[in-house]
């Protein structure tokens, strides 16, 4: 089960933060208090910036926040640029009337705090158990309309002793139609594949949206889970009629915190380009929607530093997802699943090939009334891997089940409590480690206060 914790997905990701020193840490702290001490003149108080920018509640975009509903989808196709709030314009030169400045009269800032308590069913060896975390994450956005075309979604986020870039996505976003048909399109430039993606099915959005960092998670996950803050990408994407969705992007290794250019001290650099490509069925009708999509990217790396000829090994994720979603009087229902294959040809000089697998499920109801619940499963198979896996039958396999309740007194403030229930971790559910540890002695139980301002 992979980590997750960003906004609007929030999911918990793995990215290397930049080590920083105090003058930075000082300059940060004091952008962050004049941003907090601002913040209350905006027009609309105590909401992210995108509501600020709409004038609209948190609800127009997400059920239970970060998963989006089809306005929200719509909103981030639509390049964060749709806006109600005052602006400053210019006309340009008045015998040739232009709009050349449209800019928000305020800056679409927001904060986002997380603070956690962890406990796990047996202590880990050398480890304090019941944790707690103030913050788990501290992140800080620049999320909103740059101009009527181009906006953006910027995450910068103090975690684990250090600040850093996370999550970027920057749009631009047109529409042009051909008679009764139509056609949005847009640019993205973004440092995580699937961050940019529309749907809750994805690796950088899916459940669980936040989960427990001082926690054992198993060792192995796909590629694509694990580029976030590794890449630099830009792609375009087009969706016809409300209909069929397709994006085309390719990435190029642009690692924070670590050489650049790459040498023999960096770790996982992308040799040359990587592809991403993106393909989706969307369909609405009464109180229902749903849609089936499939994705994919392929890498070849150095997985311990840049060499000559060796060290190089090969990736290709391919995937299928579907989601469906019925609104309802008293709340929402929303179900996600998706599968993803990996080939990994490792090392090519020594041609070692190996498989790998991801099946994720998640149900939520959430009722209007701010309560909410998900279940969630996993199961990660893969072909037997010695090098990586010394024990049990030496397969990556993990498996097991996620329960979350929430609630939201206000929409812009979350408390959850998650237990996450392992039959199978890192290739058995008996001594998987070799040392008498189970797959049971890993069960969390996560404890989540999370607000967005």
């Amino acid at each position: 089960m992979e980590k997750k914790e960003n906004w609007l997905k929030c999911r918990l990701y793995s990215v290397p933060f930049m080590k920083i020193n105090q003058m930075t840490v000082d300059f940060t702290k004091w952008i962050i208090i004049l941003i907090v001490v601002l913040l209350p003149f905006n027009v609309a108080n105590a909401l992210p910036s995108f509501a600020r920018q709409t004038q609209m509640s948190c609800t127009a975009c997400h059920t239970s926040f970060p998963e989006l509903n089809s306005f929200g989808r719509q909103f981030k196709m639509n390049g964060y640029t749709l806006n109600t709030a005052s602006t400053i314009t210019d006309q340009g030169d008045t015998l040739k009337p232009r709009t050349r400045l449209n800019l928000l009269s305020n800056l679409p800032l927001s904060v986002m705090v997380q603070s956690s308590f962890t406990n796990i069913a047996k202590d880990v060896v050398g480890q304090q158990n019941n944790s707690g975390q103030f913050p788990q994450q501290l992140s800080l956005f620049f999320a909103g309309q740059i101009t009527p075309h181009i906006g953006s979604f910027i995450q910068m986020t103090y975690a684990d002793g250090s600040f850093g870039m996370d999550n970027a996505d920057i749009r631009y976003t047109n529409t042009v139609n051909f008679g009764s048909n139509s056609l949005l399109y847009g640019l993205t430039l973004n440092n995580n594949p699937t961050s940019q993606d529309l749907w809750n099915t994805s690796p950088a959005w899916r459940f669980p949206y936040a989960s427990a960092s001082t926690a054992p998670s198993p060792a192995k996950s796909t590629l694509i889970e694990s580029l976030g803050g590794q890449v630099i990408g830009v792609g375009a994407y087009g969706l016809f009629n409300n209909l069929l969705f397709a994006e085309f992007s390719t990435y190029r290794s642009a690692q924070i915190g670590a050489h650049n250019p790459p040498d023999t001290t960096n770790t996982n650099v992308v040799n040359g380009f990587i592809p991403y490509w993106r393909v989706a069925l969307q369909h609405e009708w009464g109180k229902n929607y749903i849609e089936l999509g499939t994705t994919g990217i392929a890498s070849t790396q150095f997985l311990s530093g840049i060499t000559a000829d060796k060290g190089l090994d090969k990736f290709v994720d391919i995937g299928i997802d579907l989601q469906y979603e019925r609104a309802m009087t008293f709340g929402s229902l929303s179900l996600h699943s998706s599968f993803t294959t990996e080939t990994e040809k490792r090392d090519l000089s020594i041609e070692g090939n190996y498989t790998f697998q991801s099946f994720k499920f998640d149900g939520n109801l959430f009722l209007k009334n701010g309560c909410g619940g998900t279940i969630g499963y996993f199961n990660n198979t893969g072909s037997p891997d010695v090098a990586n896996f010394s024990n049990g039958d030496n397969r990556p396999n993990s498996s097991g089940f996620i329960f979350q309740i929430e609630y939201l007194p206000w929409y812009n403030t979350k408390f959850a409590a998650q237990y996450v229930a392992y039959s199978k971790f890192d290739g058995s559910s008996k001594n998987y480690d070799g040392a008498g540890r189970n797959a049971a002695d890993n069960n969390t139980i996560y404890l989540l206060a999370w607000l967005s301002f």
